[in-house]
């Protein structure tokens, strides 16, 4: 089997560790605009060639791992290369541009809009992580204009890597995640800069950032290249999740500037609840 990684970072790189450890029979391709990440690619076994994009025609499957705006170029050119046997599938954080993009290509039946919810703050080929994905949920959009004998051999490998699968149409995707991840996402980042800008002295930062702080800002370390077109893409949504989350906090605001702890007691504990949703989430 001939799997063709674009895109070496975390995501693509743990795909292509995870894939080589559950099948025998596996040569994985690296394309990748970066050289040295090809060349790290190589030389810590992520791939085993690397390749270009002439080589496609040779390809049983197609992994696209790039940010989302690449991804809306890079998908449409990926199918006019392939065979008609060769299943692509994009794992990006967005459904519906991408989907929309080539909806209409001559071969729609080869592609695959996944979305596998896994990952680090961390990025590159170092970051590619052996069983990132198991235990984790993949969400799979518009499953139904891909190809039976494709889904087929990608539900293989999901199954393999350890992955539960929901489908979802790539509308509700988009606006379901902006709530669960990029909402977060933007909650770090400002986090983040907030501290920055107050605390001028660095090394008062590190000296009394607890567990806390370390865990709610851990996703600011995530790749801007990455995420600023994930916003982009998904801005409707992101927006909506923002007013939502913009009105809580004045409201919580306004309870303390009214020396009203006893709402606020009460609205930690009715959030509380979250626990029990996440226990049974994980």
């Amino acid at each position: 089997m001939n799997v063709f990684v674009i895109g070496l970072g975390l995501i693509g790189g743990s795909l292509a560790l995870d894939i080589q450890h559950e099948f025998n029979e596996v040569i994985i391709y690296g394309i990748d605009t970066n050289e040295e990440h090809l060349n790290q690619a190589l030389e810590i076994g992520i791939i085993q060639q690397k390749a270009a994009f002439s080589d496609l025609n040779n390809a049983d499957i197609v992994i696209i791992s790039v940010p989302v705006d690449t991804s809306l170029k890079l998908t449409p050119k990926v199918l006019d290369e392939i065979s008609d046997n060769t299943l692509v599938m994009d794992v990006g954080s967005t459904k519906e541009d991408v989907c929309e993009i080539i909806k209409n290509h001559p071969k729609r039946r080869n592609f695959l809009a996944t979305h596998p919810i896994a990952g680090t703050e961390f990025s590159g080929p170092k970051a590619a992580l052996k069983n990132l994905y198991r235990g984790k949920t993949n969400i799979i959009c518009e499953v139904e204009k891909t190809a039976f004998k494709l889904q087929e051999k990608a539900l293989d490998i999901f199954s393999k890597i350890g992955m539960r699968i929901r489908y979802m149409d790539p509308k509700s995707h988009d606006k379901h995640i902006a709530y669960v991840s990029h909402l977060s996402h933007i909650s770090s980042f400002m986090l983040g800069k907030t501290v920055i800008e107050k605390e001028k002295n660095e090394r008062d930062i590190f000296d009394m950032a607890g567990s806390g702080f370390a865990s709610t800002v851990r996703l600011a370390k995530s790749s801007p290249a990455m995420w600023a077109p994930i916003f982009e893409q998904n801005k409707t949504n992101v927006i909506e999740t923002l007013e939502e989350y913009i009105q809580n906090l004045q409201q919580f605001k306004e309870l303390m500037l009214q020396d009203n702890f006893a709402e606020i007691y009460q609205e930690m504990e009715s959030t509380n609840h979250i626990k029990q949703i996440l226990n049974g989430i994980n």
